[in-house]
């Protein structure tokens, strides 16, 4: 009966003590465990161009333009007529977000629109001579981290590097 009477006490039993608490972990920096030569390969390339972005947005912003804008107008002087869909395929960003870069680079004067010769409702879009010159600027600030990215490699392995670059998005773009 004791023992039963234990059981329905009111008294309520008595706490566990908390656990001690461990030193709050650090996660590793960039190149260490996963984060490094064993991790994945696509948290990896992840990683890589996350670093990479970050940089080049810095190095960007004494030119004003913001990496998406250096992109879209890096495309536009490639393929110059593209639509702002075919814009926004070949820069890798959503058409909302090229039409917003669009709208704000022709304002400033750094892009302008003729009317496609078959279908008039689309436009094409290319550099004007103010876009050029904004772009040749970025383009000054984009070499010097391409320089950092290549340090301490060949033309040899350059030329792997971006064969293998090139040969993951086309496989992976097909799947």
């Amino acid at each position: 009966m004791r023992k039963a009477r234990m059981l329905t006490s009111s008294r309520s039993p008595r706490k566990p003590r908390p656990a001690r608490r461990k030193a709050a972990a650090r996660p590793p920096l960039p190149g260490e465990g996963k984060r490094g030569e064993d991790g994945h390969l696509a948290y990896l390339l992840r990683q890589a161009q996350a670093a990479a972005r970050l940089s080049l947005d810095r190095a960007l912003t004494a030119t004003g333009l913001t990496h998406p804008q250096f992109v879209v107008l890096t495309m536009l002087k490639a393929y110059p007529g593209l639509s702002g869909a075919d814009c926004a395929r070949v820069a890798l960003l959503t058409p909302q977000t090229v039409n917003v870069i669009i709208g704000n680079l022709e304002r400033c004067g750094a892009i302008r629109s003729t009317p496609h010769p078959i279908h008039g409702r689309v436009l094409q879009w290319s550099l004007t001579r103010q876009g050029i010159a904004l772009l040749t600027r970025a383009r000054r600030q984009a070499m010097a981290l391409e320089r950092r990215l290549a340090g301490g490699l060949g033309e040899r392995d350059l030329a792997t590097i971006r064969r293998w670059l090139a040969r993951v998005a086309v496989d992976l773009h097909e799947a």
